[in-house]
């Protein structure tokens, strides 16, 4: 069964960075996955930030983040990051890293900013101090 872990958070200033780095472990050589990550902030829903697909080639952002996040895979070690600049007070939430598995070519391809994603870590917090 594969497991995912998160870690990197911390208590930032605005405007400061972090990197959060996820990994998986697990899996067999022939399973590759996506990526995603999203947030959950109190008394608020959960939502996505970023994904990349299996390959590690084609990256998605909310809206939210574009231009300040960025998402990359290290296929080394099968881990993900997910750097974070220029943050805000509204950064501050529980991060999750979730994963799918590429079933066909196609979802090798592809990854998904919606939160159906079969394995999931227990998430890092991370605070934006204004």
């Amino acid at each position: 069964q594969l497991q995912v872990a998160e870690s990197g958070g911390g208590l930032v200033q605005s405007g400061g960075s972090l990197r959060l780095s996820c990994v998986t472990s697990g899996s067999t050589t022939s399973e590759y996955y996506s990526i995603g990550w999203f947030r959950q902030a109190p008394g608020k829903e959960r939502e996505a930030v970023s994904c990349i697909n299996a390959s590690g080639g084609i990256p998605h952002y909310a809206d939210s983040v574009k231009g300040r996040f960025t998402i990359s895979k290290d296929h080394r070690d099968d881990t993900v990051y997910l750097q974070m600049n220029n943050l805000k007070p509204e950064d501050t939430a529980v991060y999750y890293c979730g994963a799918q598995k590429a079933y066909d070519y196609n979802d090798y391809l592809m990854c998904s900013l919606s939160d159906e994603y079969e394995s999931w870590g227990q998430g890092t917090q991370v605070t934006v101090s204004s």
